[in-house]
């Protein structure tokens, strides 16, 4: 078996990191720079970086806070937010990151997907995507819808097909993160998780509801995922990356130990 990654995320609001309930009664958590380099301290295998309201501005993403968290860290580190053209993926490359996150421009423009493999690698394209629990219909048959703008709008896209769209244009990883499950501390969705899981052939990484380190084992062994994506549990100090990290050793999942 694959060693397992655990990916702190940072959901950055008006320069701090923020965290709600399915991005609703955001509550400010700290400096996103002093909890990247404490993260990074600690073991984590990557990092993320999410400017939640660049889409929903219209604006460009806060370069200066990219770089300023790329300097404190030697580690993987994906950023988005707001991210709609090569222009804008190569400031966040030249800006420090090894990897480009696109969730709601991506479902405008899917070529950015298959712009940004060919410019740059599929390696550093990552598809984020924020399905919501529909129900099933000819229209969305895994019962999964793609929203986007922080899950402000539906698509009428089923989640299993743009997975499979972005595999097919270059994406080389992506990030599920379950609207009904996001920032509810009850676990990740598992059949959500599993189901794009067994869809694509690249990384899926679990996003989206982690309460406990029992909850991280479960998406690993239960849905298959590649990595786990982890946010309130770390930022008020529930639990630490080494707590977690011994949990999942002593279930017999690979992890990395710190470096």
């Amino acid at each position: 078996m694959l060693t397992k990654r655990i990916i702190p995320c940072l959901d950055i609001r008006n320069k701090k990191v923020t965290k709600g309930v399915r991005f609703q009664g955001n509550i400010d958590l700290g400096d996103p720079v002093e909890l990247a380099y404490r993260y990074y301290n600690e073991g984590c295998d990557e990092l993320v970086f999410y400017d939640i309201t660049a889409s929903a501005e219209g604006r460009p993403i806060d370069i200066e806070m990219v770089k300023e968290v790329a300097r404190s860290i030697r580690i993987p580190f994906a950023v988005g937010g707001g991210i709609s053209n090569i222009k804008e993926m190569s400031d966040v490359l030249l800006a420090g990151a090894e990897k480009i996150s696109v969730n709601s421009h991506a479902v405008k423009n899917p070529k950015i997907i298959n712009e940004g493999a060919k410019a740059f690698g599929s390696q550093c394209i990552v598809l984020g995507m924020d399905p919501l629990w529909v129900g099933h219909s000819p229209a969305i048959p895994s019962g999964y819808e793609i929203t986007t703008h922080g899950f402000r709008k539906k698509t009428g896209i089923d989640a299993v097909k743009w997975a499979k769209m972005a595999q097919d244009m270059g994406a080389g990883e992506i990030v599920v993160n379950s609207v009904d499950a996001d920032g509810t501390r009850q676990g990740y969705e598992i059949q959500l998780t599993r189901l794009i899981a067994e869809s694509v052939d690249i990384p899926v990484v679990a996003s989206g509801g982690a309460g406990n380190p029992q909850h991280i084992a479960e998406v690993f062994i239960k849905a298959n995922a590649d990595a786990a994506i982890i946010a309130g549990i770390i930022h008020t100090g529930a639990y630490t990356i080494p707590q977690i990290k011994q949990y999942l050793t002593e279930k017999n999942i690979p992890v990395r130990k710190k470096w």
